[in-house]
């Protein structure tokens, strides 16, 4: 594995403050640290053992963490238990960064908040919305069906083909409501499946709207990344895009990457950047995109107006993703360091998982003797593995955790590469 340094400006009195405690938020936490030798505050409702006993981060427990106002004045509280630094506001999940946002005016005082505004978010995380934006630009989007569950009958899908891809187009809301069989996004076989799917939906207290779309035929691997920054300007000045080799399958993660392989697409990079610099965007988006076997197109499913949760594969090939941050919001710089490349070239492998369980569930032959190769080369890195984690009860949930990614892929996508 590359060893990856510091920042090329040091700055002194930063402190990072992430809400959530999931791999993406540890993955930023590591980010900070690599880069300025920092301990980040993770605020998450429970104390996960992804951010247990680390070394590199402070958890604070705030279970209350759903409601805003309580945020608020959890934040608030940090701010002055730190005074005289910088402070960066950041979360790990769609709704939290919308928690963020829109209490923007009782928290910008005391952070700063490399987020767009609440007027933007809306109109690319709602996934209705963002399929409009799409077809005006002309950007590949899959064929979509929306439904009004308030309104509750039957969507008309006699142009889509079943089975077919079904999921909330607010995912915000969706975060809120539980009901039996939840998943992150439901693979629907018949009309009739879809029909009861949106009746517990609606049940459930779901007020939004659902989005059926044309399911890409394809494994995980036809599954693509794409993870940009725009500057205050709204220029596009950074692109990481990567190839998904696998996703994690358990109900609660479905659509995950948990294997990418780093590289560059002029030509998907481009929509992006239309979409973006039409938007006057500023900070990182990520997309999540799928290549079509059946007309060799790679359409957007949508955008997530933050850091992903697996961002560690952009730190990981070559660029670390806070120092952009840092630089923009915090020294007054540029974003990117003079001479630094736009977009990450160089293949490295990103996985959350042991890379012999990648290989055994990777179908694809050809992208199997590619991780192999990677692996062999140094050229692979675990976001949760990390030299500066010594505390032996930290290493040792992490020996566990990986056990379980074994039993978890047994359980739920037992059918995989061998």
């Amino acid at each position: 594995m590359r060893r990856r340094t510091g920042a090329q400006v040091p700055v002194t009195g930063l402190q990072p403050v992430i809400l959530g405690g999931d791999v993406g938020a540890y993955s930023l936490a590591r980010t900070f640290h690599e880069a300025y030798g920092v301990r980040s505050i993770v605020v998450s409702s429970v104390s996960t053992g992804l951010v247990r006993h680390s070394r590199i981060l402070d958890n604070v427990v705030e279970p209350g963490i759903d409601d805003g106002p309580t945020v608020v004045r959890r934040l608030r509280a940090i701010a002055e238990q730190h005074p005289g630094t910088h402070r960066v506001l950041l979360g790990s999940a769609d709704w939290l960064v919308r928690t963020i946002v829109e209490n923007r005016a009782e928290l910008e005082d005391l952070y700063t908040i490399p987020y767009v505004d609440v007027e933007t978010l809306d109109k690319v995380t709602d996934k209705v919305l963002f399929g409009e934006l799409c077809a005006q630009l002309g950007i590949d989007h899959p064929a979509t069906v929306v439904h009004d569950v308030q309104a509750g009958g039957t969507p008309d899908t006699s142009a889509l083909r079943f089975p077919v891809i079904a999921k909330a187009a607010d995912t915000a809301a969706y975060h809120l409501v539980e009901f039996p069989g939840k998943k992150k996004v439901f693979t629907v076989a018949t009309p009739e499946q879809l029909t009861d799917l949106l009746a517990r939906v609606q049940g459930a207290g779901y007020q939004g709207r659902f989005v059926v779309q044309d399911l890409i035929p394809g494994d995980d691997s036809g599954m693509r990344i794409l993870t940009c920054y725009s500057d205050a300007s709204g220029t596009v000045v950074f692109s990481a895009f990567g190839h998904v080799l696998l996703e994690e399958h358990t109900p609660g993660a479905l659509g995950n990457p948990a294997g990418i392989v780093t590289g560059h697409d002029e030509e998907i990079v481009a929509q992006a950047v239309r979409l973006l610099e039409h938007l006057g965007w500023t900070g990182y988006a990520n997309f999540d995109l799928k290549y079509d076997p059946r007309d060799g197109r790679t359409v957007f499913f949508e955008l997530n107006p933050r850091l992903g949760r697996s961002n560690f594969y952009i730190t990981a090939g070559g660029r670390n993703t806070a120092e952009l941050y840092v630089r923009e919001h915090v020294q007054g710089l540029a974003p990117l360091p003079d001479g630094a490349p736009r977009h990450l070239v160089e293949p490295h492998l990103y996985t959350v998982l042991p890379r012999w369980l990648l290989r055994r569930y990777v179908a694809d032959p050809a992208l199997r003797a590619r991780t192999r190769a990677l692996g062999r080369a140094r050229r692979v890195t675990n976001p949760l593995w990390y030299r500066a984690e010594t505390n032996p009860r930290r290493l040792a949930y992490l020996a566990v955790a990986q056990l379980n990614q074994v039993r978890k892929y047994q359980r739920y996508y037992p059918k995989g590469g061998a």
